[in-house]
């Protein structure tokens, strides 16, 4: 790659950051808002750092017009720790709970969710991957404390094109993937959950939407810094961090800065209409390829956001090449999970229509010169 052409990154998570707001957290780095110390070493009881997280909690509540009912909380840890999390602070008034398995995160959580008590799985195991079963055909227990499913899915590359409907049990979404990449009716959810590592920040850290009535039920065996009650009760300043005083509130920080470009690029409706746009261009080169590109995912379920991707039917060998060629033209982390290998394309807010239109020429050269091989 040549020096002088910048990287971009289609990682799946940790996903690109935008520019701008790097080149912001790196102005203020070293002294925040010239204070003389790093925006790493505020004390978390500080005035300076309450400023940050009010205004990243006021900014993520009016970008997706979150109501007055809902607690928005920054928690620890990403989107595993949140899945103990969801099942310690909701299982407990009946001790079961619905998860819709449609692919290996929403597995994962459910695996997790077991040590505390009944899982139901609304539906069989899909029979091929990326399918998601109609609606009609789940089965929801009436008495299950919470029905939890997983909107967007990014090793499979699979989205939910609905939101279930539960019959008044509160539904719990991750969308560690998806979130500010379309607008959404926060009122349908008792709990929305996300890592923020994909659209809006840095890894480490995870935030909550959880509506008021919801809160108060963590069992007891719930660790305090997993206890939304206790999180929204302290603000989500529960405790001093670990590692090292400020690190995670610098995330915190980052987080805020994600939004901030966000509210500046148009807000959610952009954000949406962008997502849309990019990843309509990159189906449509996969379908046009006759049958060089491959997904899989029927249309309904496609992810517009994590892309995988096949060439000839997984000749490795040529996956190989395409990874080792795209990185020499500055394209980074396009290798597919480890469980399913292949490519991944990864379409997150930072990554702009004209990086994509760099990987879309590359993808139409590497068909040209590859096409008669095999």
């Amino acid at each position: 790659m040549s020096s002088k052409q910048p990287a971009i990154n289609f990682g799946a998570g940790p996903g690109k950051i935008p520019n701008e707001v790097l080149r912001a957290a790196q102005e203020e780095f070293l002294s925040y808002q010239n204070m003389g110390f790093s925006v790493t070493e505020l004390s978390h009881r500080s005035q300076a750092y309450a400023e940050i997280n009010g205004n990243a909690e006021s900014n993520l509540r009016k970008l997706l017009n979150v109501p007055v009912n809902y607690n928005i909380l920054f928690v620890h840890g990403g989107g595993q720790g949140l899945f103990s999390a969801v099942a310690m602070n909701l299982l407990k008034p009946t001790g079961t709970a619905d998860y819709a398995v449609a692919g290996i995160w929403s597995h994962i959580a459910a695996t997790e969710a077991k040590k505390y008590g009944t899982i139901n799985y609304v539906f069989p195991k899909p029979s091929s991957s990326g399918i998601i079963p109609d609606e009609a055909s789940w089965s929801l227990n009436p008495d299950a404390s919470y029905v939890y499913y997983c909107d967007n899915e990014t090793i499979q590359g699979i989205e939910y094109p609905f939101v279930p409907d539960t019959k008044g049990v509160p539904l719990v979404v991750d969308m560690s993937s998806s979130i500010m990449t379309k607008k959404i009716d926060v009122s349908r959810f008792g709990v929305i959950i996300a890592a923020v590592q994909k659209n809006l920040g840095t890894a480490g850290l995870g935030i909550v939407i959880i509506r008021e009535d919801l809160l108060g039920r963590a069992m007891d065996i719930c660790p305090s810094i997993l206890n939304f009650e206790l999180l929204s009760n302290y603000a989500s300043i529960l405790n001093t961090p670990p590692v090292f005083a400020g690190y995670y509130y610098s995330r915190v920080y980052l987080f805020g800065k994600v939004l901030e470009w966000v509210k500046s690029h148009g807000g959610l409706e952009a954000m949406e209409e962008q997502s849309k746009r990019k990843s309509e261009l990159l189906y449509t080169t996969i379908d046009g390829s006759s049958g060089f590109y491959q997904n899989s995912v029927p249309v309904r379920n496609r992810s517009k956001t994590n892309v995988p991707i096949r060439i000839k039917n997984g000749d490795e060998g040529l996956e190989e090449e395409f990874l080792r060629e795209a990185e020499e033209k500055g394209m980074y982390q396009l290798k597919g999970h480890s469980l399913v290998g292949g490519i991944r394309v990864s379409l997150y807010n930072a990554v702009s229509y004209e990086d994509l239109l760099i990987l879309i020429d590359f993808m139409k050269e590497f068909l040209k010169n590859h096409s008669e091989t095999g």
